[in-house]
């Protein structure tokens, strides 16, 4: 198995290194020559507007989706030698919420949450009862939702229980996809809390996808904005952003402004001269 001892590992090295990647899915590249670096214990908000390759990014970095080109290091281990079972042994170190909940609708909230513990450990079902009562508790859930379904639940209480089973295995990687869509802005801000929470709980890094800049303003550490591929100057890197929320604030770039800000007028011109020259080429 591929791994690395903890006498190899040094504290500065980071959990994940991306190098050089590009993700091909038939004629259309997704991702081009993407380097990033995750250190340890950082909240990082992956930002972009919609096709642009962020959630294809996140999977790429854990090795749900393999790179067509370059390397995934995760906690100093090429993700691309790895096998399908060595890649399951390291997918039960992250925690994966998704952005519609992703419960299964036969089960209990209960057998949710327990899902992951029946499935990779060991323990008994008393220990795992006291860790489902625990994980709810720490989303503000009481102990009364356990027999519940999930469709008996508000879509606020669905993310709540994605999230608590989520951390049902003491995960070093929280992963979240799109975590507050289709939440009004007091639920969204309660799973912004939520998430801070579980960051400064349990010492987790955190990968976070998302359009909702309140959110990522409020929760990140730092902030990368990537560009879709087919949009990019020859040669322009895809990540047209890498900084702290206050620099995203200050940042110069007009295509950061004009996407952390909500304007849309460089882009609906942009759009309309795609527009002209799709009818041009039908004449």
């Amino acid at each position: 198995m591929v791994t690395v001892s903890d006498e190899q590992r040094t504290p500065a090295e980071p959990l994940v290194l991306v190098q050089d990647v590009d993700v091909v899915f038939g004629a259309q590249h997704v991702l081009r020559n993407v380097n990033l670096t995750l250190p340890r214990g950082q909240t990082l908000a992956i930002i972009g507007e919609s096709g642009c390759g962020k959630t294809v990014l996140m999977k790429t970095m854990i090795g749900l989706i393999q790179p067509t080109r370059g390397h995934v290091y995760f906690d100093g281990a090429d993700i691309n030698r790895m096998s399908e079972q060595e890649l399951s042994y390291q997918r039960r170190r992250l925690g994966f919420v998704f952005q519609q909940a992703a419960l299964f609708d036969s089960m209990t909230i209960g057998q949710n949450v327990a899902f992951p513990l029946i499935q990779h450990t060991q323990q008994t079902m008393a220990e795992i009862s006291e860790i489902v009562f625990t994980r709810l508790a720490q989303v503000g859930l009481p102990d009364s939702v356990v027999t519940k379904k999930p469709a008996e639940l508000s879509g606020g209480m669905r993310k709540r229980v994605g999230l608590a089973r989520a951390l049902a295995m003491n995960p070093e990687l929280m992963l979240y996809d799109e975590p507050t869509t289709g939440l009004d802005p007091i639920m969204s801000d309660v799973i912004n809390e939520l998430m801070i929470g579980t960051r400064d709980r349990e010492h987790v890094t955190s990968i976070i996808v998302t359009h909702d800049m309140k959110s990522a303003m409020k929760v990140a550490d730092r902030v990368v904005m990537v560009f879709p591929v087919g949009r990019l100057a020859a040669g322009e890197s895809q990540v047209i952003f890498d900084g702290t929320p206050d620099e995203l604030e200050q940042a110069a770039e007009p295509r950061v402004r004009q996407f952390t800000r909500g304007e849309a007028g460089e882009r609906l011109m942009e759009m309309r001269r795609q527009g002209l020259s799709s009818r041009a080429f039908l004449q």
